[in-house]
């Protein structure tokens, strides 16, 4: 049976925004009660459009033109002309998946029913959406204030039946995938071209998948470590409960929590808990917890404001039939979102950080605790992981130039009406592309995690690191020599992408709630 999202403006999760950007077959539609409202807030903007009254974007121009009248019978041209001009970026398309996202994100807002555009505007959107139907729409061109406009724009001249667009992996005219899909061109009425452009949902939708991933990514983030402190033969004891209950910190608990459920049934613990001299580990051992609790508060802070982002109306002005009025605001203005992706830029960044300490170790015959220098049997003949750590480190320098805030770089616009901007969009691409950097930070430390375990043998680690183990050697096999490992590395960081490590680590968690 077809899996179905029905939106409303108000209740649309993070979870279904994902699966309807990942899955074309999902089926999309709108709400009755939401149909509803929408018909009346339309109803009350064409009463105020026969009346004569002055409304912003509807019998005016736009921005700094907002004092320039516009003649009854050039309104629409007038939503035509918006759309066309504002279809101005430039740069490399966003993936299918993330015009998904932004094409479900745009018609929840108008769902919401304060846009004052036709029910007829959002089935359009969704039929697009639905016949899998995606305009091209390009990466740069908003700066997070009066809406993502550019962006936005090239998504409603696809609903025009104009510009490029892509469907099942091929690009051509949107007309022809609209004729091929027996949609007709959309013809704008009053208001309706800026009931489409103006709104956050670019830098919005970019924002929730970089948040999904993130999400994964920390999770495999608690295995990796665990599958270090195996090979290194570290000690849990710094991920004791009592520990953590006194400085209860949500995040940190939690991450304490999953790396006991991973290495419960550890005999490589047991072999060196009695007469290891050591008392305490390196920081990136024993403060795993710590940090990666760090950078669950901050995803789950962006996730708050993006479940809200993603059930809000955003455009201008908004109309409200009850109580009756038509008002200007900046509700398009992205500074919460844009200061919430900064923010998981940071953390991100953090993250690798730790992590590529964790490979330092491992790689390191001073630190390892007996592994042999770059986990190769014949250091010197071979380099084995020698530059698989530099290639991290590399991801780590990136990782940091991300981190640098763009919230605060506001840059005027728009003769000087527009004279603060959020740059909402360069946010979600440094967050989208800090992700991509960190799952490669992960993967690196994987494979050399899964190395230094077999050095170990023929001793098991805890329950949770086998099976992580497992499902890394089912895609990469063990190290008997020196060879490219750029497949292998891509092949381990397609694993954390996927979700497949992060699945067993919410499970184990899952399991020890229940236990």
């Amino acid at each position: 049976m077809t899996q179905r999202v029905v939106i409303d403006g108000y209740s649309l999760g993070l979870g279904d925004i994902e699966a309807v950007a990942l899955d074309p077959s999902i089926h999309v539609e709108m709400a009755a009660e939401a149909r509803q409202r929408v018909s009346s807030s339309r109803d009350f903007i064409e009463a105020k459009v026969r009346a004569g009254e002055r409304v912003y974007g509807v019998t005016t121009g736009f921005g700094r033109l907002a004092d320039v009248a516009i003649a009854p019978d050039e309104r629409a041209a007038l939503q035509h002309n918006l759309v066309r001009s504002h279809a101005s970026g430039m740069g490399d398309p966003f993936p299918a998946e993330v015009v998904r996202a932004i094409m479900l994100l745009r018609a929840n807002a108008l769902a919401r029913g304060v846009s004052g555009c036709r029910v007829d505007v959002i089935d359009a959107l969704l039929g697009l959406l639905n016949a899998g139907i995606h305009p091209r729409v390009p990466e740069f061109g908003s700066v997070g204030a009066s809406g993502d406009l550019a962006p936005l724009a090239h998504v409603a001249l696809g609903l025009l039946g104009e510009g490029e667009a892509e469907c099942g992996g091929r690009v051509g005219p949107a007309a022809d995938f609209l004729r091929e899909a027996s949609l007709q061109p959309l013809r704008l009425d009053s208001k309706e071209g800026l009931a489409l452009i103006n709104g956050t949902q670019a830098t919005t939708g970019l924002g929730i998948l970089s948040l999904r991933r993130a999400e994964r990514a920390i999770e495999t983030a608690e295995a990796a470590s665990a599958m270090s402190l195996e090979a290194l033969l570290g000690t849990p004891v710094a991920y004791r409960d009592e520990i953590h209950a006194a400085r209860p910190h949500e995040g940190q608990i939690r991450s304490a929590r999953l790396l006991r459920a991973l290495l419960n049934d550890s005999e490589i613990r047991e072999s060196h808990r009695e007469d290891d001299p050591r008392v305490q580990d390196a920081y990136s051992l024993r403060c795993v917890p710590q940090v990666h609790g760090a950078a669950r508060h901050a995803l789950a802070y962006l996730s708050g404001i993006l479940q809200t982002e993603a059930n809000s109306a955003t455009d201008n002005p908004l109309v409200f039939a009850d109580p009756g009025m038509v008002v200007s605001g900046g509700n398009f203005h992205a500074q919460i979102v844009s200061q919430g992706l900064d923010l998981l830029a940071i953390a991100l960044a953090d993250l690798a950080a730790i992590s590529e300490r964790r490979i330092e170790r491992l790689l390191n015959p001073d630190l390892s605790m007996g592994l042999p220098a770059f986990l190769t049997a014949r250091a010197g003949l071979e380099s084995g992981f020698m530059i698989a750590q530099v290639t991290a480190v590399d991801l780590l320098a990136e990782l940091r130039l991300l981190a640098g805030p763009v919230s605060i770089d506001s840059v005027t616009t728009s003769a000087n009406q527009e004279d603060h901007v959020s740059m909402g969009l360069a946010a979600a691409r440094k967050a989208y592309r800090s992700v991509v950097c960190v799952e490669r930070v992960l993967a690196t430390e994987l494979m050399c995690a899964a190395e230094g375990i077999e050095y170990r043998r023929p001793l098991t680690a805890g329950r949770g690191v086998e099976e992580v183990w497992e499902v890394v050697r089912a895609r990469v096999a063990r190290l008997t020599g020196d060879r490219m490992l750029g497949p292998d590395l891509d092949a381990v960081t397609e694993l954390v992408s996927s979700g497949a490590i992060s699945d067993i680590v919410t499970r184990y968690e899952q399991d020890q709630k229940l236990g």
